[in-house]
């Protein structure tokens, strides 16, 4: 029973009780063309645990090279971008673009040299490298947000929030290890669509699970076949490579945000006490996890241009799952009703009652630091933006009420771009 190996190829096959059970990888399938290659290609694609792990035929995608060939002024631009990786306006679309598509292989094989863990691991480069490819194909580029570019956005806060002095003076080679890795593969093979979807449409994840943390626990169980399938750590002793699954299952874990409030209270309880002790394993562990929970949701505290992306692609990739419940006659998510849940609605509210109270805690653990302050003051003045969208898209309401129709000016000003 791994989780990588079981019902990973389900289509949409069959009822249970009255709903449908769907494998929603599917949903955006493409026809497979064309020769796939040699024997010995398709014996290796074919691989039992390969097979089930990514269902790449099923999913009617030929898996692609591992090697992104770019123009040289591209990969000029890229490497000028990632001597500035250390930078919180750092624009991750632009360095997806500029590396085709191969941010996340690019960005963490940077990280990995720049904090010298290939030379403390011993980490073959070639087997790395296979590694990361591995961890970026899993994703799904359908998805608006869930895709390799949010994990390489987080991968790139956790970077940042590595350097913060506070924590970095403490930090192990295996501590940034286990932060890099579980900022990559921290939302792996998500499908798009939430936990309540999963359970309410009887989605075997949720009853592998038990419907707790369910996607969480998915994505940490991939990242494990991954790591064991690519034998990137076989050459360490067992204890510690078990150590580093457990703590990467820790991690990834703790993003789940059925949990906030339960790290928020340890996080505040631990602040006001002034007790923890970074010197203890378990307690810069305990920071980790704060630390990739920030990562995770930091896009309300990036500059407005960013953020405004990510608020639309988040909100886009919601209202898609809200037609997949309409489609099959469920009750609209929260969140997910295009006609009722508008953009800066949801980011309010998530600003407000998620991202504020944690960034807050961030900041005074930190010690108020330029960069917390920097996320911060972006939070503040994002969350004034939405607000001001708001209020226009009531008065356009309003005046749509009164008149019958939006008026052209308002339309306008409705799909204005603001500058922060």
């Amino acid at each position: 029973g791994d989780a990588r190996v079981r019902g990973q190829t389900g289509v949409v096959s069959e009822r249970r009780g009255s709903y449908p059970f769907i494998d929603f990888r599917l949903l955006n399938n493409t026809t497979l063309s064309g020769e796939i290659g040699t024997k010995k290609k398709v014996k290796r694609l074919l691989s039992f645990q390969r097979y089930f792990h990514a269902s790449r035929l099923l999913r009617g995608i030929v898996p692609q090279a591992s090697l992104y060939l770019l123009d040289e002024d591209y990969l000029g631009q890229a490497r000028h971008m990632l001597s500035k990786v250390g930078m919180w306006d750092f624009d991750i679309f632009l360095f997806d673009r500029l590396t085709n598509g191969n941010s996340l292989v690019t960005l963490l094989c940077h990280l990995f040299n720049v904090h010298g863990l290939i030379h403390h691991f011993q980490l073959d480069m070639v087997t790395l490298h296979r590694f990361f490819v591995m961890v970026q194909e899993d994703y799904h580029s359908q998805n608006p947000y869930h895709n390799a570019v949010h994990a390489a956005d987080v991968t790139q806060a956790m970077h940042c929030y590595l350097r913060e002095p506070k924590l970095a003076n403490f930090l192990t080679p295996s501590d940034i290890m286990l932060g890099l890795l579980a900022a990559a593969a921290h939302d792996v093979d998500h499908p798009g669509v939430n936990q309540p979807f999963l359970i309410k449409t009887k989605h075997h994840l949720a009853s592998l699970y038990q419907n707790v943390s369910v996607l969480e626990n998915h994505h940490w169980r991939s990242t494990i076949g991954m790591l064991r399938e690519s034998r990137l750590l076989a050459h360490l002793p067992k204890e510690v490579t078990q150590d580093i699954e457990q703590q990467l299952g820790s991690l990834i874990l703790a993003t789940d945000i059925n949990r906030q409030n339960e790290f928020l209270i340890r996080l505040k309880s631990h602040l006001d006490n002034q007790d923890l002790r970074l010197e203890d394993a378990q307690d810069r562990h305990f920071m980790l996890q704060i630390a990739l929970k920030c990562a995770d949701i930091c896009n309300p505290c990036r500059v407005w241009d960013l953020s405004k992306q990510w608020s639309e692609r988040v909100c886009e990739e919601f209202y898609r799952q809200g037609d997949l419940e309409q489609k099959f006659e469920l009750e609209i998510s929260p969140l997910c009703n295009q006609q009722k849940d508008t953009v800066p609605s949801i980011q309010i509210g998530f600003m407000t009652y998620i991202v504020e109270p944690l960034f807050e805690r961030w900041a005074q653990f930190t010690g108020n630091t330029p960069l917390s302050e920097n996320m911060l003051n972006h939070l503040r003045r994002n969350k004034a933006k939405w607000r001001s969208l708001l209020h226009k898209q009531h008065s356009s309401s309003r005046s749509n009420d009164h008149s019958g129709q939006v008026t052209g000016t308002q339309e306008q000003t409705l799909n204005e771009e603001e500058t922060p």
